[in-house]
């Protein structure tokens, strides 16, 4: 090889090195803009970590709510079915006599009772009745 060639050759050589280290930096600069990207991706999942933790209390924190609501609920128509139940079997044990003036009983219904049912069904009743 000529020494021509040989400058020609080391020239080229030197372009080549040259245009390797412009790429290497292209890829250096690219790098540390991803690593950059990639902390502020961290940071952004790290934020949105902190607010699923927190929504993952307040959704527990209802769920508790609506579960002591529905209980409250299933007691509130136990309650109600009860009250119900009372009304009506109060109202079963109201007799009403017709043909009986509003009042004549006075002030003690059960002694009027005991002397005038017997009268009214002439029937003596032994022991006397109780009520």
């Amino acid at each position: 090889m000529s020494e021509d060639t040989q400058g020609v050759s080391m020239d080229r050589i030197l372009q080549e090195i040259s245009a390797v280290g412009r790429k290497l930096e292209g890829m250096d600069n690219a790098m540390t803009a991803l690593t950059a990207e990639t902390r502020s991706m961290r940071l952004e999942i790290a934020g949105f970590q902190s607010q699923i933790s927190g929504l993952v209390h307040r959704v527990t924190a209802v769920e508790s709510q609506v579960a002591l609501q529905t209980d409250r609920d299933q007691e509130l128509s136990h309650l109600c079915t009860k009250l119900t139940d009372l009304e009506d079997r109060s109202r079963r044990n109201n007799i009403r006599f017709l043909g009986f003036p509003e009042g004549i009983e006075g002030t003690d219904i059960l002694s009027y009772l005991r002397d005038t049912l017997p009268k009214l069904a002439d029937i003596t009743f032994e022991p006397p009745l109780e009520f």
